[in-house]
């Protein structure tokens, strides 16, 4: 059996104060910050010769540091034959475009049938144990019924790289992520960013809810600010606190509007939106929570827009009937782009909408009115393309923040 290496280093004056798992992932080579932390945890880190569990620990001059890396060990869950749609493999990560329905990894109640249980029967040995038994290789999530692009690594050398590249969320211009979503009426503005902090509801721990900060929080672009009160009904201030709430800033730009059908002696009411939507930040359930925060939920959305039934009287039986078809978001992972975290390659996906989605939107578009060009096939090229739309959001000053890396949050993500 392969013993554990072990890691040692001894701390000068300029790593004083540094937290022991942000030190440690910065000096330990091909190993994740995710990894790190639950290796601290596990006991297999010590300073000064004595077991420290704490990755919170503040390094001072002097201390003595060691960390017992084991090699992989296998996954605990087991590999089943689930068929993949596989866009992109090599020997380091591979790429899928995920189907509606299913789970990312084992959790409680899904224990079995999961993206895991696919990528361990699809990827054999190469997948063991990276990023911890029971989710390797998952460095990024998206929710169960959300479709489309999502990349896994196969070596902990390209879970480290990947996960540093989500840990910023593309602020440096390598990671691009972009999602199409059909969201119920008419935005305020053709382009806009919704910066409202996201914590985990007290009051529902499976839902995620928009914490002001400061007590309020901007939308749109140098539009109003939403005031106490005006925030998703179960918000309650004293429950959660301002510590539990994360930054979360999203980007839309509205590519088509849907009209529904006009009362008897009136104008046609804007009913629904195609949007596409870029995130800043990676936190669970963002684009679903902040769309609905700002009265514009996403289609289908059982958790955040089921308060809008009213709308959903308004469909034709034709539209009324595409969206029950679809059961779930109209919610698609559509681009995807990264830095090969080995090579160094530029690597970009795009996604076809899934069938559903795309007959909702055919159902919401008048007869005569033509497809925009706007959705596109996947394709993989070797330089970056010029942005499109608002794939780059602008670039912060300092990313110095704790940069925990997608995973940090509990549930599934983004979506």
């Amino acid at each position: 059996m392969t013993e554990a290496r072990l890691e040692s280093f001894t701390v000068d004056a300029g790593a004083v104060g540094q937290r022991l798992d942000r030190y440690l992932a910065t000096v330990v080579a091909g190993v994740s910050r995710s990894r790190i932390q639950a290796l601290i945890e596990a006991g297999e880190a010590t300073v000064n010769g004595a077991a420290v569990a704490d990755s919170g620990y503040r390094l001072k001059v002097g201390d003595v540091l060691a960390l017992a890396v084991p090699p992989p060990v296998a996954a605990e869950p087991q590999a089943e034959a689930i068929p993949l749609d596989v866009v992109y493999e090599d020997a380091y990560l591979i790429v899928i475009d995920k189907p509606a329905g299913l789970v990312v990894h084992p959790a409680a109640g899904h224990a079995s049938g999961t993206l895991v249980n696919a990528l361990i029967a699809h990827c054999g040995d190469s997948l063991s144990g990276i990023g911890g038994v029971k989710r390797p290789g998952i460095v990024h999530r998206l929710d169960r019924d959300t479709t489309g692009l999502m990349v896994v690594a196969k070596t902990d050398a390209a879970h480290a790289g990947l996960a540093e590249q989500f840990a910023i969320h593309g602020r440096d211009g390598r990671l691009e992520r972009e999602y199409v979503a059909v969201v119920w009426g008419a935005l305020r503005t053709a382009t806009g960013t919704i910066d409202a902090p996201i914590a985990r509801s007290q009051a529902n721990r499976t839902r995620m809810q928009v914490m002001p900060k400061d007590g309020r929080a901007r939308i749109g672009q140098g539009g109003r600010r939403i005031e106490p009160g005006d925030e998703d009904d179960d918000f309650d201030d004293e429950r959660a606190g301002p510590r539990a709430a994360r930054e979360a800033i999203t980007h839309y730009r509205v590519v088509e509007t849907f009209d529904g059908a006009p009362a008897p002696g009136r104008a046609p009411v804007p009913l629904a939106s195609l949007v596409r939507v870029s995130l800043e930040t990676g936190r669970t359930h963002q684009i679903r929570v902040h769309m609905a925060h700002i009265g514009h939920p996403v289609l289908g959305d059982p958790s955040y827009g089921a308060h809008f039934k009213a709308s959903e009287r308004r469909l034709t039986e034709p539209q009324a009937a595409a969206l029950q078809y679809l059961g779930r978001q109209a919610l698609h992972a559509a681009v995807l782009g990264f830095e090969h975290p080995v090579t160094g390659e530029v690597l970009h996906f795009e996604s076809d909408l899934p069938d559903d989605l795309d007959d909702l939107i055919d159902a919401l578009r008048p007869p005569t009115k033509a497809k925009p060009p706007t959705m596109g096939g996947r394709r993989k090229k070797q330089a970056p393309a010029a942005p499109k739309g608002i794939m780059l959001p602008k670039r912060r000053k300092s990313a110095e923040d704790d940069v925990d890396g997608d995973l940090d949050d509990d549930g599934d993500l983004n979506g």
